[in-house]
């Protein structure tokens, strides 16, 4: 799943600490999550989306599989 994490972070000019310590998750989680490593709980997309104010889809989007079916 492709994310703007990193973008919407640094815009804010927040580190991963910083953004670990508002959502309550450890740093090594947030860069799990920027790098794609790692696809966060429902809980938690709901928590990041309230954070930055913006609707999960805006955040979160589904990798590219390149499938044409709808």
């Amino acid at each position: 799943m492709k994310n703007a994490l990193r973008v919407l972070r640094a815009e804010r000019e927040w580190s991963q600490a910083d953004l670990a310590e508002r959502l309550d998750v450890s740093r090594q989680t947030v860069n799990a999550l920027e790098t794609g490593k790692y696809d966060p709980s429902l809980p938690l997309a709901f928590k990041i989306a309230r954070l930055f104010k913006l609707p999960i889809e805006r955040i979160f989007q589904p990798e590219d599989d390149g499938a044409t079916g709808v």
